[in-house]
C-alpha cells in the first residue's frame, strides 16, 4: 500500500521517548507500529457498531413479537424451565 498521508500528533515528550525506545527494543519502526494500532482500533470500532447494530436489531425484533403477542412472561419461562431442570433431575436420577 503506498503510503500517501501525513499523521502529525501532539504528545508528551516522556511517551514519545519510551515509544521510541520500546520500538527500537523491537527493532521496528515506530510508523509501522502506530500503523498496525490504527488498523487495530478501526477493526474493534467497526467490530463495535457492528455488534451495535445487531443487538438492535435483535431488540426491535423483540419488541415486535412482544407487541404481537408471541412473547412471554419471565415468569412462564422461569417455570417452564424450573419443571424442564426437575424432569432432566428425575431422568439422571434413574
Amino acid at each position: 500500500m503506498q503510503k500517501e498521508a501525513v499523521f502529525t500528533m501532539k504528545l508528551e515528550p516522556e511517551l514519545r521517548e519510551e515509544f521510541m525506545a520500546e520500538a527500537a527494543a523491537m527493532h521496528r519502526p515506530a510508523s509501522q507500529i502506530v500503523r498496525e494500532m490504527m488498523r487495530e482500533f478501526v477493526i474493534r470500532q467497526r467490530e463495535a457498531r457492528e455488534y451495535d447494530e445487531f443487538l438492535r436489531l435483535k431488540v426491535e425484533a423483540a419488541r415486535q413479537s412482544m407487541n404481537a403477542g408471541k412473547g412471554r412472561s419471565n415468569d412462564d419461562v422461569e417455570a417452564r424451565f424450573a419443571a424442564r431442570r426437575a424432569e432432566l433431575m428425575s431422568a439422571a436420577e434413574k
